[in-house]
């Protein structure tokens, strides 16, 4: 019957993934020819790969609105290998690149099967934002020259860079009108993209950017051939060359330096590249989805390996996830696969009916595209985001980016992954924290109460984030699940913003994600993605700096007119007389919220000593009592209880309530003491309230629920239970 519905729904929602996949294939079909172009590739392999991609992944993928085709992040690698490995022949080096694509394809599938999808969080956010960066600086340098006209610019990125102003001497100067009129067809294009969004006419938005780049560009040739005297001013050689019968001019691949080092060198970076580009996109996408589903990553990424395979032998470049096309099509309401599918069929239409016109689209208008792509990749409005979130962020983010501008980018990529480990442990000052306990199991789940728990221990980062995930996604997202870092000493900025990411999915499929533990650790910046470490004397946090957890509480305070302050400012000296820390060293209090009778806190405490040393953290509600009561202690009957019976420790009955002593277990020395003071009402509160343990001292009541931190629910609850047993008590 599911199925039955879920076809109905895909049947239904087929003119709406019509339209969308229209809009798209409007943005991928330019930038299918700007990407392949900026690669030295054929412009036509870009528009092979986005259709093969459209159409496999739609059938075979595990996403649900990801638009596929070429992508950004290969442009700088695909061109350094069709270069190296044709020796400056760039249509053989394109041959050996197709066979490089074909064999990466392959290594795909392998990892998708060996279910490795989750290897993309393995690299640190910000070494990934450096690499990015790169990819952004180096389709910048070398695109912006061809919008300006001048189609011979070579050298590395530095020197291209070097040359901008050279170039713009050269168009403003040169007496080759063909240069000049490409170069003002660039600027303009430029203008379009950066202008496009500020234009608020509902009409003008119904077609992308980048369309209208292409529109005014073909405009412009059917401007000079029907209605001016004058010649077209701009010639063949800066226009787009496509072959005359696109359905007979495929390329195909040449495997015959597959054993060489250059050659495996190039589908490492291939394969390096689009694994992580489709498996950042994919993550992305996933959070835009209107239905909330999330994506199946190794199935994605065997359907797009075999969509590479496919494309490579057909002629095509890469198949990875975009997310800029992805991004269009969930905002004109695509719902499934068969957008992507539709978008790969509307691009088969525009190459077979109107390849002529394509033909009149100048070099520089594309570039123009890749060049204003370059930049969102690597404005400086990114690396004002990643020094927020700290200085080490920073430093990462930019050796990881001059890396790879100086070298290649798995090396970057390397070295980005190296620097970040050297960062976590100059930070820590201990590099044994990483190597004693990174093989060991560090997550701990379990179910309590109806909600999920889970615990982290010895350090959290990059290195080991696969253990934590892999229990984050058995738990179903319209649970209630708190996550304790406070056996932690150490948690990294990309932990950090992945807990952020299922936060948000949590609360977007109705459960209810809570991160605790972090209050007490010390951060670099006040970002809430910084990293966090678990030592008194690091750097220390600026005053007034809140967790949102410690906002959480203080807002508590706030709602019951009570004080809250986040470190303890006097100690509460009752603490140690309570038979619960006869044989515990309390080591500190924080979160306090108290009006002087009552005080709801967080506590960390040892117990044992030596090797059996264990540093335990609770959240505990104190009450203080003006008159003198017997002491005694109450917890839940369970097995522990019905041994102290056989060994001497006698469980306190309440005359006329036999329930309550089935439930519970009362022991203390003053009997009599003890049942005067529980009276019918007390015993009542009792059994219609949740268990906790309670215990007494001369002058007052503690209330533990967990031996752990509490998350704000469980806070609320806590202090609800305690208030309400104040006003009985006293």
């Amino acid at each position: 019957m599911g199925k039955v519905n879920s076809y109905k729904v895909f049947a239904r929602d087929i003119p709406k993934n019509i339209f969308s996949g229209f809009v798209v294939s409007l943005i991928a079909l330019p930038l299918g020819l700007g990407l392949a172009l900026a690669s030295g590739a054929p412009p036509i392999s870009g528009v092979i790969a986005a259709i093969i991609g459209g159409i496999v992944t739609s059938i075979l993928g595990g996403s649900n609105v990801t638009i596929t085709g070429p992508g950004n992040g290969l442009v700088v690698v695909v061109l350094a290998a069709i270069t190296t490995l044709g020796n400056g022949d760039m249509q053989q080096g394109f041959l050996y690149t197709l066979a490089a694509v074909v064999v990466s394809g392959i290594i795909m599938i392998i990892l998708g099967f060996l279910r490795l999808g989750s290897l993309g969080d393995f690299f640190p956010s910000s070494a990934i934002q450096g690499m990015l960066a790169a990819i952004g600086i180096g389709i910048f340098a070398k695109q912006i020259h061809v919008m300006l006209g001048n189609l011979d610019a070579k050298g590395s990125i530095i020197e291209l860079i070097m040359n901008i102003p050279e170039g713009i001497k050269y168009y403003f100067t040169t007496d080759n009108t063909s240069v000049f009129y490409a170069g003002s067809v660039g600027i303009i294009s430029f203008l379009i993209m950066v202008f496009y969004s500020k234009i608020r006419n509902r009409y003008f938005q119904l077609i992308p950017a980048p369309m209208w780049i292409v529109v005014l560009s073909v405009g412009m040739h059917y401007y000079y051939q029907y209605f001016s005297d004058a010649a077209y001013p701009i010639e063949k050689a800066f226009l787009i060359n496509l072959p005359n019968d696109v359905l007979s001019n495929f390329a195909f691949p040449d495997f015959s330096k597959a054993l060489e080092l250059d050659f495996i060198s190039a589908v490492i970076g291939i394969t390096l590249i689009a694994s992580i580009e489709s498996l950042l996109s994919i993550k992305a996408v996933d959070k835009l989805d209107p239905l909330k589903r999330r994506s199946n990553l190794d199935k994605d990424i065997r359907a797009l390996g075999l969509a590479t395979v496919i494309s490579g032998f057909l002629g095509g470049l890469n198949v990875v996830t975009v997310i800029a096309r992805s991004s269009v099509n969930v905002n004109n309401n695509g719902t499934n696969r068969s957008a992507n599918f539709f978008h790969a069929g509307f691009l088969v239409v525009f190459i077979l009916l109107f390849a002529t016109e394509l033909r009149k689209i100048p070099l520089a208008a594309l570039a123009a595209i890749l060049v204003y792509t370059g930049y969102k990749l690597a404005s400086p409005e990114n690396i004002r985001k990643v020094f927020k979130i700290g200085n080490e962020q920073l430093l990462i983010f930019l050796i990881t980016l001059i890396t790879t501008i100086a070298t290649s980018l798995i090396t970057g990529i390397l070295v980005g992954i190296i620097s970040t480990f050297i960062i976590h442990v100059s930070i820590n000052k201990d590099i044994m924290l990483f190597v004693r306990n990174l093989l060991k199991p560090n997550v701990l789940m379990f179910k309590e109460d109806g909600k999920y728990f889970v615990s982290v221990d010895n350090f959290s980062s990059f290195l080991n984030y696969t253990k934590l995930k892999s229990k984050l996604n058995q738990i179903p997202e319209n649970e209630d699940v708190i996550i304790d870092f406070s056996l932690c000493d150490f948690v990294d900025h990309s932990v950090m913003e992945n807990m952020n990411n299922y936060v948000e999915t949590f609360k977007r499929k109705g459960g209810h994600l809570e991160i605790i533990g972090l209050d007490n650790y010390s951060t670099r910046s006040e970002h809430p993605f910084a990293l966090r470490k678990n030592i008194p004397d690091f750097i220390k946090p600026k005053e007034g700096v809140l967790t949102k957890r410690q906002k959480s509480l203080q807002k508590i305070g706030a709602e019951l007119n009570l004080n809250y302050l986040p470190d303890q400012k006097e100690e509460i000296t009752e603490l140690p007389t309570f038979g619960y820390f006869k044989a515990r060293q309390i080591i500190k209090i924080s979160n306090i919220i108290s009006n002087g009778q009552c005080s709801l806190f967080d506590i960390e405490f040892s117990e044992g000593e030596m090797i059996a040393k264990q540093i335990i953290r609770a959240s505990m509600f104190y009450i203080k009592i003006d008159k003198e009561i017997p002491k005694f202690t109450l917890d839940k009957e369970g097995v522990f209880e019905t041994i102290y019976h056989f060994t001497g420790f006698k469980d306190i009955s309440i005359e006329n309530h036999p329930d309550f002593s089935k439930r519970f277990y009362l022991s203390g020395k003053n009997q009599v003491k003890i049942k005067e003071l529980f009276t019918d009402e007390l015993v009542l509160f009792f059994e219609s309230n949740p268990y906790y343990h309670i215990e007494s001292s001369d002058h007052g009541l503690l209330i533990l629920g967990k031996e752990r931190l509490a998350g704000v629910k469980e806070i609320k609850a806590l202090a609800d239970f305690g208030f309400r047993l104040q006003k009985i008590i006293s």
